[in-house]
């Protein structure tokens, strides 16, 4: 695939936490995985490397962000960076010259930035870069998009209400308990912000897309600048 010129491989985070009665606590690894694989195909020389799923999710002690709901499994930043760092530098050595990270988790995103800084300015007299890209996790525009289909902030919440719950329902509808969906999980302490009982195959399939072409956007615009230097 090399040798054909898949010179693109993309390095999708995802995470492992709670949300609530009704969805596995692999979400993101379902949407990402699905997500990457329409970002590559749009891309057309790009592949997709194994999603990474242990990510800062909080810290131990005390327990702290999503560490303090019981099925969330954190992986301290510092290891993060180094499990990104050797993914960059194997796919390197294979003769990528573009590696993409992306993440579907908010924990991920600071860790991915610093990483491809450092192998940056390290690599910058080579032909090799690292893209990240938090555009496809905070600059996808689904929560306007929410908004414009009129729910308010508190109905969509931030974790596991209607964007989650929407995107893993149109990419992988046997992980979610349909039955079990409840605005705020259904009790205090559930980790569900939002009401997932709103969420819709229609909604995923949108709020998916628009990462996938937020993404290939900026994917593109990066590498094209990368090639003018």
């Amino acid at each position: 695939a090399i040798a054909d010129g898949k010179r693109t491989a993309i390095v999708a985070t995802a995470g492992t936490e709670q949300n609530g009665p009704h969805m596995v606590l692999g979400k993101h690894k379902f949407i990402i995985r699905h997500a990457s694989d329409l970002i590559a195909r749009e891309l057309g020389n790009a592949l997709v490397a194994p999603v990474i799923t242990y990510v800062p999710e909080g810290g131990i002690d005390p327990p702290s962000g999503h560490m303090r709901y019981a099925g969330s499994i954190t992986l301290p930043n510092v290891y993060f960076m180094k499990i990104l760092e050797y993914a960059a530098r194997s796919l390197k050595v294979h003769g990528f010259t573009d590696i993409v990270f992306i993440g579907d988790s908010g924990g991920n995103q600071r860790g991915m930035s610093e990483v491809a800084g450092a192998l940056n300015e390290e690599w910058r007299d080579g032909s090799t870069r690292v893209h990240f890209v938090p555009e496809y996790y905070s600059g996808n525009g689904i929560r306007e998009w929410l908004q414009s289909q009129g729910h308010d902030r508190e109905t969509i919440g931030g974790h596991a209400g209607i964007s989650d719950t929407s995107q893993l329902l149109a990419v992988a509808s046997e992980h979610i308990r349909l039955e079990k969906r409840a605005k705020g999980g259904g009790f205090d302490g559930s980790g569900v912000s939002g009401d997932p009982t709103l969420a819709s195959v229609e909604y995923g399939k949108k709020g998916i897309q628009l990462k996938v072409d937020t993404a290939v956007r900026e994917i593109q615009k990066r590498i094209a600048a990368r090639a003018k230097n």
